[in-house]
């Protein structure tokens, strides 16, 4: 069964999307309007996919592991596959065949934006619901985004974590994973501006991108090192990298002369932590991220509106934003060694 979505409150429904909607439940009259529901309508006949960037790496896992959570709980399917490597030709195929399987709603998280725009055209031309979770392909027809936490306070973090380590000065590199990714790209741009603002007495030398490789981002890292012997400071801008550069640095015996930093998840970064290689693990509830984008494309398929703010599973600071069609977990979570363990993934 195939459901369409309510878009700025006017039902565009098919007369057997109608009847589907009949039996809906529309969110504004639920009582609290804290979007603390499980929907309406008929979730069981509801399949939601998820194609990540690669497969396999504990970032996305942990994103399958929340989004299942919620299928689980809400009674849809969930379908989860990507790319074994970062690739955007092999994600578009994984797209295709969820096109051809006709799935209800169709999440991506694109390697390529601009490329990825087009699949995601023919996807709704097909009937597909069609959104991104934690990178968006903003000039596409994606009829929402996922976003794990805002750029700035993303951007902001990550610089004001190494420049606390850095005593606030210093020259530093950030090792970055695909050279199009839409979210990373816009972090940087942000951390490039905060820098120069806020830390004037601090310098971004060089990026380099390391694709989602983490023995490529420790290649680098270590060439960026002698590259510039007066290094001081490294960010790895995902989970891949963040663990790269901490690892140069460990292998460089510089533990204390260059500072890092990343975008890494807890498990991943807790041995770094702890040795000191990094100073901060920069990242959010990543199940959470999950279970909210498996909660969020239940809502599409349903037809159902998103109030402003909600509270889905453990995503309980999540607001909605209807101009920009942006769902936003929260703000991020500083890692260290104190809290590392906390977390399973």
């Amino acid at each position: 069964m195939r459901f369409k979505r309510k878009v700025m409150g006017a039902l565009a429904l098919a007369a057997t999307g109608a009847l589907v909607l009949a039996g809906c439940t529309d969110r504004n009259d639920t009582g609290g309007g804290d979007g603390d529901t499980n929907g309406g309508g008929d979730a069981s006949d509801v399949t939601v996919a998820f194609v990540p960037k690669l497969q396999g790496i504990p970032y996305f896992e942990a994103m399958n592991t929340g989004g299942q959570a919620a299928a689980d709980e809400l009674g849809f399917n969930w379908l989860y596959q990507g790319p074994t490597t970062a690739d955007a030709a092999a994600q578009a195929d994984i797209v295709r065949s969820f096109i051809q399987q006709g799935v209800d709603v169709l999440f991506v998280a694109p390697n390529d934006p601009d490329s990825m725009a087009p699949l995601l055209q023919e996807a709704q031309n097909a009937g597909i619901s069609v959104a991104t979770t934690d990178t968006d392909a903003p000039d596409s027809v994606r009829e929402l985004f996922v976003n794990q936490a805002g750029v700035e306070g993303v951007a902001h973090a990550l610089t004001d974590q190494l420049m606390e380590a850095m005593g606030g000065e210093g020259k530093y590199a950030i090792v970055s994973c695909g050279e199009t990714a839409a979210n990373l790209n816009a972090w940087i741009e942000v951390q490039e501006e905060y820098t120069a603002s806020d830390y004037p007495d601090a310098e971004i030398v060089d990026i380099v991108y390391a694709g989602e490789d983490q023995a490529q981002a420790t290649a680098m890292a270590t060439d960026l090192m002698n590259a510039h012997p007066d290094l001081t400071g490294l960010v790895g801008e995902c989970t891949s990298s963040a663990p790269g550069v901490a690892q140069a640095v460990e292998d460089a015996g510089r533990i204390g002369e260059v500072h890092t930093v990343g975008l890494g998840t807890p498990q991943s970064m807790q041995p770094y932590l702890e040795s000191g290689s990094s100073a901060a693990s920069v990242i959010w509830d990543v199940e959470a991220l999950g279970y909210l984008t498996s909660w969020a494309g239940l809502q599409l398929a349903l037809g159902e509106e998103i109030p402003a703010e909600v509270q889905a599973g453990p995503a309980q600071e999540a607001s909605y934003d209807a101009d920009t069609n942006e769902l936003l977990l929260g703000p991020p979570l500083i890692v260290t060694d104190e809290n590392a363990g906390d977390y399973d993934y």
